[in-house]
């Protein structure tokens, strides 16, 4: 018997996730322990890759898993497996707790440093040309490199997370973003 949820052999007996995750939704508490002893080092792992401070992605891993108690009923196992519904809750809660934190560094410094002397008017203008400059690049690309590369840097998906949107192999999602990577960068005059 194979785990929808893992990709893996569950043990025979063995509920998988989805599941598990309709009982928590009921309520049940010995079922969140099996979610929480099966979810919870993927949880932190994930977390850990984004924020790289141990002590920052306990504390992401611990409010993603009391999330996953209190929205167990918003799984949708048609919608993709259990542990990547919650991988992705904390994929997307450590990259708002590095947001978070570097908007307020910006506002620190900021406070801090006064205005610089420059022209605002023309670095405005060479960011716009920048951008410009990029979205031209991107439309260059084939559509399945430019949607595997918006979803990674854009959407903030991992290569597996992209992979499973886009119902493609892991191999192919990391074959078109490094062949839209190395077309992005001769487009735009990149030195590598």
């Amino acid at each position: 018997m194979t785990d929808p949820s893992s990709g893996r052999a569950a043990p025979s007996g063995v509920p998988d996730l989805g599941e598990l995750l309709s009982q928590v939704a009921r309520g049940d508490r010995d079922a969140f322990e099996q979610v929480y002893e099966r979810l919870c080092g993927p949880v932190y792992g994930t977390a850990l890759r984004v924020v790289r401070d141990p002590a920052q992605a306990e504390e992401v891993a611990q409010e993603v898993l009391v999330e996953v108690w209190r929205k167990a009923s918003h799984y949708r196992p048609d919608r993709g497996s259990a542990t990547a519904w919650a991988l992705t809750m904390a994929h997307r809660r450590a990259i708002d707790r590095v947001r978070s934190a570097q908007a307020g560094r910006v506002r620190e410094e900021r406070a801090g440093v006064p205005d610089p002397d420059y022209d605002v008017v023309a670095e405005q203008v060479g960011t716009r040309l920048e951008h410009q400059q990029v979205r031209r690049c991107l439309r260059g690309l084939t559509p399945t490199q430019r949607e595997s590369i918006t979803l990674a840097y854009y959407g903030g998906y991992t290569y597996r997370e992209v992979s499973e949107l886009l119902g493609v192999g892991l191999a192919a999602v990391k074959t078109r973003m490094r062949d839209g990577l190395i077309r992005l960068r001769d487009c735009l005059g990149v030195q590598s």
